[in-house]
């Protein structure tokens, strides 16, 4: 990069502010989807919104391409840095700036982590609903870039339900107010066009949350069947008995062993786990978990355990949320996928994504959101053998268009990013990607904010329908390839 443009982003955020050297700039040529890596030019770690604006005027002004990072937990290759850009962590930006418990309010700059915002509240008794798996670690940001979900998504929602407004840097450096602490403001809604929008808008560095009351009980039930089809036979007639669990979450005997391994959860070694999370009024909760019982043991439940202690119910949660780390202890290397299908396809979808493994001679360990269809399939593999890797890949991608075929979508929660962009043109028609590619260039006509990701190819703004012109980002890809 020209050493004039280094100076003037040292000039903005001071020298502890930019990473320039190749040993410091590797630990940025990644996010946790580790197939894919590049090191980018540069990375610039800002801390305060007025910075992150003299960056990315800069950046508009040179014509660099940037890409918005945060904790870098992210399993679809949101954050990978692009070829000849720079990353602009957010890291630094890492207060809690509000705290309105009468109106169940919090703001937020972009790179406080997710548990914390729960942290500051619980003494007030409220809590932040989305939890992913990664929550200790991960940052609001992140969460507003891919509208991460989490366990507790079934009753509560999204990070979309619960982002009411956002401060954004705009990839020409201009600044905008997204949205407002009032529950519905009027005009178009574009906090919810930008959450989810993977970082392709622009760069979000304040946040206004939605905080949730904590419920007067909540209970957790572990029931264990001798297979995830008996399991998944079990979540649908749960939702059909009219309940709304706070949570509902499956994991086959793969992850059971591997969870084990690593946080010793003491669950039973079955074929099929369900974690059954109900909360709400004391009365209310203990009638619909009686309910929730006899069900499971209708549907071949052998064993059924309900946590009797805040202490119990933390260690069955931990076992879930480390299965995707834990991962480790039985694969040397595995693909995470997120795809989401309608729960009644459940005993289905598992049936075939078994059979489909089996014929490839490779495992898949299922972790997975059972109570909205959100599927976690963990395609294990060993990059040591010849070929092994490619045939993961493989596998990984027919699994998600049978989630399109059976009606679903190719992600939940993990986002598009550089990992399922070319699975975008299976599921949605030309029309519809262009519509989406008009909205991103209202936004970025430049495509400098996180370019090349998210559609299966890069289209430059302008571009009539049936018209291809290379992104320049492309050719210097392919160039850089040969």
């Amino acid at each position: 990069m020209d050493a004039r443009i280094l100076q003037e982003f040292r000039a903005i955020t001071g020298d502890r502010g930019l990473i320039t050297s190749p040993e410091e700039l590797k630990t940025y040529e990644c996010d946790g989807l580790t197939n894919f890596r590049v090191i980018p030019q540069a990375v610039l770690l800002p801390r305060s919104t007025e910075e992150v604006q003299a960056i990315v005027r800069v950046c508009h002004r040179e014509r660099v391409p940037f890409v918005a990072r945060g904790s870098g937990t992210g399993l679809s290759g949101g954050a990978l840095p692009v070829e000849n850009g720079i990353v602009i962590s957010l890291a630094r930006m890492n207060r809690i700036l509000e705290v309105d418990i009468p109106n169940a309010r919090v703001v937020v700059e972009s790179g406080v982590i997710n548990l914390e915002v729960t942290e500051r509240v619980a003494p007030h008794g409220f809590f932040y609903a989305p939890d992913p798996s990664s929550q200790s670690v991960c940052s609001i940001g992140g969460n507003v870039a891919e509208n991460s979900g989490g366990a507790h998504c079934l009753k509560y929602g999204f990070t979309t339900t619960h982002v009411l407004g956002l401060e954004v840097v705009l990839p020409d450096g201009s600044i905008v107010h997204l949205g407002s602490k009032s529950l519905d403001s009027p005009g178009y809604d574009l906090p919810g066009v930008f959450v989810g929008s993977e970082g392709t808008l622009g760069i979000a560095t304040k946040i206004i949350l939605r905080i949730v009351k904590r419920p007067e009980c909540i209970h957790t039930l572990l029931a264990a069947f001798d297979s995830t089809s008996d399991a998944g036979g079990a979540v649908s007639c749960i939702i059909a008995a009219g309940m709304l669990p706070a949570a509902i979450e499956m994991m086959d005997n793969l992850a059971i062993q591997a969870a084990e391994a690593a946080v010793h959860a003491n669950y039973p070694n079955c074929g099929g786990l369900l974690l059954v999370e109900l909360d709400g009024p004391t009365a209310e909760v203990e009638a619909l978990m009686g309910q929730v019982e006899e069900i499971c043991r209708q549907c071949g439940a052998g064993e059924i355990r309900v946590a009797k202690t805040e202490a119990e119910r933390a260690v069955v949660w931990k076992g879930r949320k480390a299965a995707f780390a834990a991962m480790g202890r039985i694969s040397p290397n595995y693909i995470v996928q997120d795809g989401v299908i309608p729960r009644t396809a459940l005993p289905r979808i598992m049936s075939e994504i078994e059979r489909l493994g089996a014929e490839a001679k490779i495992k898949v360990a299922n972790v997975f959101h059972a109570g909205d269809g959100n599927l976690h399939p963990l395609v294990l593999y060993d990059r040591r053998i010849e070929g092994q890797e490619h045939a993961a890949e493989a596998l990984a991608n027919r699994i998600l268009e049978l989630c399109i075929e059976a009606g679903g979508s190719i992600t939940g929660e993990h986002g598009v990013g550089e990992e399922k962009k070319m699975m975008m043109s299976k599921m949605y028609a030309e029309p519809d990607l262009e519509t989406m590619q008009r909205l991103r260039c209202a936004f970025d006509p430049d495509l400098l904010s996180n370019p090349t990701k998210v559609f299966p190819r890069p289209r430059l703004c302008g571009e009539k329908p049936g018209e291809y012109q290379p992104h320049p980002l492309e050719i210097a890809g392919i160039a850089e390839r040969f």
